[in-house]
């Protein structure tokens, strides 16, 4: 999977002029987890997100994405980590619009695979307004497509180097490998269908803020 930035048009485009016409496909069956970052086959424009999905707060509170979303307009978007330098940056990227965000009707919820403990930390440390929740097993990112095996030596590396906890899950070959979310944003309307998405295997890649921007003033 290659986003370019002819995709990321298309992907506007498809926002401006044909928001439902894939409103009746849903995103409620199991999507495999990836065996790379490149083979995620995530949930698209037109698509409705798993409202039913158990997520659980930065308080340690279970509820349904449902419930988080709150029937309200929403950006939500995944990253990997507190941990992860360029989550830090995109998290500090999108507070600076936050406001912008609130004044077209927006709330701002991110998803990582950190502990509550943890993303209360990141929520501290970065003076957060917004919610961010767990995905500590990948169940959301799976839901969502966008769950992948990393390799043999992500896992070992990332293990090692930055302490992680997260449980290891069995891959195809039967190794036991981490897994991470591909980092992406979506722009979800009030009715929990996505008008927008960027999705992008090259973690070091996030969308602009100001492209954020336009594609959630086209959402009504």
């Amino acid at each position: 999977m290659r986003i370019t930035n002819y995709t990321l048009l298309l992907s506007l485009l498809f926002l401006v002029t044909s928001p439902t016409v894939l409103a009746g496909n849903t995103a409620n069956n199991i999507k495999t987890i990836a065996e790379s970052a490149e083979q995620v086959s995530p949930l698209m424009n037109g698509q409705l997100i798993p409202a039913t999905i158990e997520v659980i707060t930065a308080q340690g509170k279970k509820e349904s994405l449902g419930q988080v979303l709150n029937n309200q307009k929403t950006i939500l978007f995944f990253y990997r980590g507190g941990w992860c330098p360029f989550c830090n940056t995109q998290m500090g990227q999108l507070k600076k619009v936050e406001s912008k965000l609130n004044k077209l009707g927006f709330q701002l919820v991110g998803i990582s695979t950190d502990s509550p403990q943890d993303l209360q930390k990141s929520i501290a440390e970065h003076q957060l307004n917004y919610q961010l929740l767990a995905d500590f097993d990948s169940k959301i990112s799976q839901a969502f497509g966008l769950a992948f095996f990393s390799s043999q030596k992500v896992t070992d590396r990332y293990l090692a180097k930055m302490k992680l906890k997260n449980p290891l899950q069995e891959n195809k070959a039967g190794v036991n490998r981490l897994v991470l979310p591909v980092p992406a944003i979506y722009v979800i309307d009030s009715s929990g269908l996505v008008q927008f998405n960027y999705v992008n295997p090259n973690f070091r890649v996030r969308l602009h803020e100001e492209l954020l921007l336009k594609a959630a003033s086209l959402v009504k």
